[in-house]
């Protein structure tokens, strides 16, 4: 990389002591689905549970009252108008939830289900589930919370005359631990932050995504700058693989891979040019040849031989942590906060909504139920144990950034990344200060 004449060595990071060791976090093996889901929201609320009730008691067990309010083990025990609160698993039942059984019967898993709209409609009915079984929670604390099914909470109200709970306040787990920072605040270090290449068939490296390797690479735009970037994540979407059409097997559209094969050939070629000059890691998402299942599993080594020519390439999960110069990074290729946006009653933005996850302490509370996911039976790995410094959610709209707090001074760094092929626009995160900017690569 030149400026006039002179070298500009590019910047250095550390990957972490060991670049593996977040990810057997969401590494399921050879999978099998003769499971029942029944397990996973055990282990959820048998997680959860005791953060949630100690928060509940840190805020209702003190209200100016003569007896603090008690919890009621049960939600089945609730009894008469004397104030309690309950705590279990929230699910919406709403006429315009879709069925995943019905969208995987419609679709033969051979593709992501389509969108619908918004879940929370009238006519929709809200319930508090534990192991003794369920009970209608009603009330305009209801009606005005953000709140999803499979989330984990603590319900604070009374009994009505025909047996539901109205609910005054509510409290969930919130933020977990989160460690200490090291990082090196000698210099501005920046991660691109990628997503949404969008990459297809008929157009597989546009003039955009040729502009974006020049880009960070160093040979176009600020070459300053460029020289500061120390590592690309692509959070997901890379290709646009198009499904077969249903049918018999004799269908030779449903039988001709060469067209997904040369997009492959040709998209691994497009990032072994990236990894020749940084680390990169690759997350799944929609579109790539993955499961459509979460947590999406690392794309196979074979797909991408040219990347896997260097050592700083890394095909991650999604959703994924991982470690960058000290600072803790979550990303996701954006499905779950999708799915929460059809709960969202009150404008919530998509940032909001990510925030909300992580003082849920869930970063995917929706699956199984309107999101698709592996029936795990030993433990919930979409519950969050640590809290990170940066919370990278791709395949998004617009760009955007904000912030979560915990109550014990845990900050985490909330990004939404646009999709590239919509916006042809990429993030920059400094790692000294977690400060964004968006680049428009077209503007370059």
């Amino acid at each position: 990389m030149d400026v006039d004449g002179a070298s500009i060595p590019r910047a250095q990071v550390a990957l972490g002591g060991d670049p593996d060791k977040h990810q057997s976090e969401f590494l399921t093996g050879r999978r099998r689905y003769m499971q029942q889901f029944n397990e996973l929201y055990y282990q959820r609320l048998q997680t959860l549970k005791p953060f949630v009730q100690h928060h509940a008691q840190n805020k209702w067990g003190h209200q100016g009252r003569k007896q603090p309010i008690q919890l009621t083990p049960k939600v089945l025990n609730v009894e008469g108008p004397e104030p309690t609160y309950i705590i279990g698993s929230v699910f919406i039942d709403s006429p315009a939830k879709p069925s995943t059984l019905e969208q995987v019967e419609k679709t033969h898993w051979i593709s992501e289900p389509e969108a619908p709209g918004k879940y929370r409609v009238d006519g929709e009915a809200v319930y508090l589930e534990d192991e003794s079984g369920r009970i209608r929670l009603v009330g305009k604390a209801i009606d005005d919370a953000t709140l999803a099914s499979g989330v984990v909470a603590a319900m604070m109200g009374s009994e009505t005359a025909d047996g539901s709970f109205e609910v005054v306040d509510m409290c969930f787990a919130g933020m977990p631990a989160q460690p200490a920072r090291a990082f090196d605040d000698s210099q501005d270090k920046f991660v691109a932050l990628v997503s949404g290449l969008g990459a297809t068939a008929e157009q597989p490296v546009t003039l955009e995504m040729q502009l974006l390797a020049e880009f960070l690479a160093g040979s176009v735009g600020d070459q300053r700058r460029g020289a500061q970037i120390v590592q690309t994540v692509v959070l997901g979407s890379t290709m646009r693989l198009t499904a077969p059409p249903l049918g018999h097997t004799e269908d030779a559209r449903a039988n001709d891979r060469a067209p997904a094969q040369q997009l492959v050939r040709a998209v691994d070629a497009y990032l072994a040019d990236i990894a020749a000059t940084m680390p990169l890691t690759l997350l799944p998402g929609g579109g790539d040849p993955a499961d459509v299942s979460l947590p999406q599993q690392p794309l196979p080594p074979s797909l991408f031989a040219q990347c896997h020519a260097f050592s700083g390439f890394r095909t991650r999960t999604n959703p994924a942590y991982f470690e960058i110069d000290g600072t803790l990074v979550l990303g996701t290729s954006g499905q779950n906060v999708d799915d929460l946006w059809h709960y969202a009653r009150r404008g919530e933005t998509p940032c909001q909504l990510a925030a909300q996850t992580l003082q849920w302490r869930h970063v995917a509370p929706t699956a199984p139920d309107t999101l698709w996911c592996y029936p795990f039976t030993e433990h919930d790995p979409f519950v969050v144990r640590t809290a990170p410094h940066v919370y990278a959610v791709g395949n998004q709209r617009a760009f955007d950034v904000g912030a979560a707090e915990g109550t014990d001074g845990q900050l985490t760094r909330l990004i939404m990344v646009p999709a590239f092929a919509q916006t042809q626009s990429i993030v920059l995160l400094n790692l000294r200060s977690l400060e964004c900017s968006l680049v428009r690569i077209d503007a370059l």
